[in-house]
C-alpha cells in the first residue's frame, strides 16, 4: 500500500504535439491532471520533467496550469534519472515510492522506471496516466516494467490508497476529482 509519508509523483514529458499524438491522449492528459491535483491536495511532492522543451514544446496547459508553483526540469536523457538535477530532486524529498505517469510509456517512462528500481526506489506506474503512440508499445512496456518489479496502479486506486480513509478533509477535496 502507498503511504503519504513515502510517496511522490514524477510526470514525464507530456509536451507539445506529441502529447496529442499518443493513444487516448485526452483521457491520459485528464488522468494526469487529476493525479496532479490529488497529490497537491495531499501536499505530496511532484517532480515535473520535459524532454528537450525547446524542440518538443512545453507541458500541455491542462497539466501545467496545476503546476504553476513550480518549474519543470528540462532533460535530454530518456530516463529522468539520467539528469543530475532531477536525481538530486528525487533524493532530496526522502521519498521511497514514486508514482510515474507521462509519455511515452515504452521510452522515457520505461527508462525512468528502470532507473528508479535500479536505485532502490519503489516504482508505481499509473496505467491510465501513461501512453504511447502505439498501444502495443504501451502494453509491452507495462508488462516489462511489471516483470522488473514495478507495481501497476491507476489514478483512482493510487489516490484512495494514499487517502486511507473517508473521514478526513482531503477525501472531500479529492472525491470530485475522481467522480
Amino acid at each position: 500500500m502507498l503511504a503519504q509519508q513515502n510517496t511522490g509523483l514524477i510526470i514525464i514529458d507530456v509536451q507539445g504535439k506529441l502529447a496529442t499524438l499518443v493513444a487516448n491522449s485526452d483521457e491520459t492528459i485528464q488522468s494526469i491532471s487529476t493525479l496532479v491535483q490529488g497529490m497537491q491536495v495531499l501536499g505530496l511532492p511532484v517532480i515535473w520533467v520535459e524532454q528537450l522543451p525547446d524542440k518538443l514544446g512545453a507541458t500541455v496547459p491542462a497539466i501545467a496550469e496545476h503546476l504553476s508553483d513550480s518549474e519543470p526540469f528540462a532533460k535530454s536523457t530518456f530516463s529522468a534519472l539520467g539528469n543530475t538535477a532531477i536525481s538530486q530532486a528525487i533524493v532530496s524529498t526522502g521519498r521511497t515510492d514514486w508514482l510515474v505517469c507521462g509519455i511515452e510509456t515504452h521510452i522515457c517512462v520505461y527508462q525512468t522506471v528502470c532507473d528508479l528500481l535500479d536505485n532502490g526506489y519503489h516504482a508505481h506506474v499509473i496505467s491510465d496516466a501513461v501512453s504511447s503512440r502505439n498501444p502495443q508499445h504501451k502494453a509491452l512496456a507495462l508488462d516489462k516494467m511489471q516483470r522488473l518489479g514495478a507495481q501497476l496502479s491507476c489514478v483512482e486506486m493510487a489516490l484512495y490508497e494514499l487517502l486511507e480513509r473517508a473521514d478526513i478533509p482531503e477525501f472531500k477535496s479529492i472525491l470530485p476529482l475522481v467522480k
